[in-house]
């Protein structure tokens, strides 16, 4: 089975962010996760659309994003659609 390949919108020193990067390594999809941290203070687009929102998560081939707060169970339900 493909990993499927995630996006999590981040910047440096994000504590919020740690946590919940930290939550999808932990989670029980993490074997299946190819996950990429994106850095949103490179990009004024980026810190525009979530700069005040990190962290969120983002599937490659999918509208709908996970914004945190989440929890494992929130994440998994996610996961599962």
């Amino acid at each position: 089975m493909a990993k499927r390949k995630l996006i999590l919108y981040s910047t440096d020193g994000c504590h919020l962010c740690d946590q919940a990067l930290s939550l999808i390594n932990s989670s029980a999809h993490a074997s299946n996760l190819d996950i990429e941290v994106v850095d949103i203070a490179l990009s004024e687009e980026l810190m525009t659309l979530y700069g005040v929102h990190i962290p969120v998560l983002r599937e490659m081939q999918r509208e709908e994003k996970l914004f945190w707060p989440f929890d494992e169970s929130q994440l998994s339900t996610w996961l599962s659609v």
